[in-house]
Formats: structure tokens, C-alpha cells, sequence
């Protein structure tokens, strides 16, 4: 039935089809829009005296870019690197907690910037934490990892690694993983 309507359909479109083509065709085509007035001479003789006019110098316009004195200096660049060295060095501590690291992984740190923790240690605090809440707070865990203990808080709060739901099954009969 589908192809019978797709016939049809095709029949009125195409009706007339020729005819419909024809008129279109003959309609009195749109009118290019004027072209800019340009005040350029078209004669050879014009286009010589743009080039003389180019190339001529203009003395005001010289004397007022050869007053003009641009310094730029890039900040970061004018300090000596041995001050950012020793900036970083008393803003650095030392590696409290790191996993064992294969041959081919990445470069093992040895300190961190105040104020950052590392993956490890991160964990190891969350672990902490959630193992024993009274003696490890937010204000120890902010003090032993020199953090912010706003920082502290907010990780404590919305960080939760290892937080294990289980869903209990739709049916009695189902079987289910049970503690050791």
C-alpha cells in the first residue's frame, strides 16, 4: 500500500512538471545591484600617480611614529630564576605517604607544594578518616598535609572513596554475596 501512495504522490508532483520549468525559465532575470564609485582614474595615467602617492613620504606622519617608543618586558621572565627556586623550595614539603612505582611509571615525587596533596596521600587520608573519625579531623588532616582546613572539610565531605551500596534483590529466592 505504501508504494501506492509513493505513486500517487510522485504523480502530483510531477504534474505539469514541464510547463511549471518553462515559466520559470522565462521570467525576466533580477538586476545586478550598482557598483561602488570608486575615485580612482581608470587611466593608465591615474594608476601612476596612486603609485607616486604611495610611495611618497609623509614627513608629519614619520616624525610622530618615530616618537612613539614601545618597552615591554614579560613579568615572569624578569625575575631571577633563582628567587622563583627558592619561592618554591619554602613553599614545598616533604612526600608524607607514596605507592610503589613500577620501572616504566612516572617520575617518583619527593615533595609536593603546600596547599596540593598527591593520590596516595589523599587516599590515605580519606582512609583515615573514614577509619577513625575522632583522631583523624579535618584539622589534623589539614595540619599533618599543610592544607587549607576549609579545603579539608569540603574534600572530607564530598570525596567519598570506597563507599560500598548493596542493593538487596527483588526476590527472596535470589541469591545474594553475603559477608565473611
Amino acid at each position: 500500500m505504501s508504494s501506492m501512495g509513493a505513486r500517487v504522490a510522485r504523480m502530483f508532483r510531477n504534474f505539469n512538471l514541464e510547463n511549471r520549468v518553462h515559466q520559470e525559465i522565462s521570467k525576466e532575470k533580477p538586476r545586478a545591484a550598482p557598483r561602488h564609485e570608486t575615485n580612482f582614474p581608470p587611466s593608465a595615467e591615474g594608476s601612476e600617480a596612486v603609485e607616486t602617492a604611495v610611495k611618497q613620504k609623509n614627513d608629519p606622519l614619520l616624525s610622530l611614529l618615530k616618537s612613539v617608543y614601545v618597552e615591554s618586558k614579560d613579568p615572569a621572565a624578569a625575575e631571577d630564576s633563582k628567587d622563583v627556586a627558592a619561592d618554591e623550595a619554602a613553599e614545598r614539603r616533604p612526600l608524607r605517604f607514596s605507592l610503589p612505582g613500577g620501572p616504566y611509571s612516572q617520575v617518583e615525587l619527593t615533595d609536593v607544594p603546600k596547599g596540593k596533596l598527591t593520590i596516595a596521600e589523599a587516599l590515605k587520608a580519606l582512609g583515615s578518616h573514614q577509619r577513625q573519625p575522632q583522631t583523624w579531623t579535618p584539622g589534623k588532616i589539614a595540619q599533618e598535609y599543610a592544607l587549607d582546613l576549609k579545603d579539608t572539610k569540603s574534600l572530607l565531605e564530598f570525596f567519598i572513596p570506597f563507599q560500598v551500596h548493596i542493593i538487596p534483590p527483588k526476590t527472596a529466592n535470589a541469591k545474594q554475596i553475603k559477608d565473611s
